[in-house]
């Protein structure tokens, strides 16, 4: 049995849009511990979104974007007699959340030719119109769930 999680860190709000979310975003988006960075670069993203899409709310945007990235189910590798099997299996909030928000910013870090709040942008754009990479990426993970769906009696 899993042991129980101890001591979850819980981000702060973000200074802007007060959303623990986004905060959690801009901590994914810094690399080498530059967060102003990383702030420079969402906040960049949401306002670009604000002005393509005439919203009022480029959060909704956001939230739903991430909404649909994340996947319901994955496989998970399960060794049983000396075979392994993929196993489908559900995925909890938190997961799904992390998992919407890799597929996101490696969709958008993989473009090419443009500042990398524009491609942000981008992608949280397509994410929100269930198109784009990050989509794609959910939609081969919950391909690959239907197709081994039955080993789903080897769940543990």
């Amino acid at each position: 049995m899993r042991r129980k999680i101890k001591n979850k860190n819980i981000v702060q709000p973000d200074i802007r849009y007060s959303s623990p979310r986004l905060a959690k975003f801009i901590n994914s988006i810094m690399q080498d511990g530059k967060k102003e960075t990383a702030r420079k670069v969402v906040y960049g993203a949401l306002n670009t979104i604000k002005e393509k899409m005439s919203v009022e709310d480029p959060l909704e945007v956001f939230d739903t974007a991430i909404r649909n990235a994340g996947p319901a189910v994955e496989v998970r590798s399960r060794r049983i007699g000396g075979a392994n099997y993929q196993v489908p299996r559900d995925v909890r909030p938190e997961r799904k959340q992390a998992l919407a928000f890799r597929w996101i910013i490696s969709a958008a870090r993989g473009k090419k030719g443009q500042p990398m709040h524009l491609r942000l942008a981008d992608e949280l754009m397509l994410a929100a119109k269930n198109e784009g990479t990050a989509i794609k990426k959910r939609d081969d993970t919950h391909r690959m769930a239907e197709s081994n769906k039955a080993f789903a009696h080897f769940a543990w």
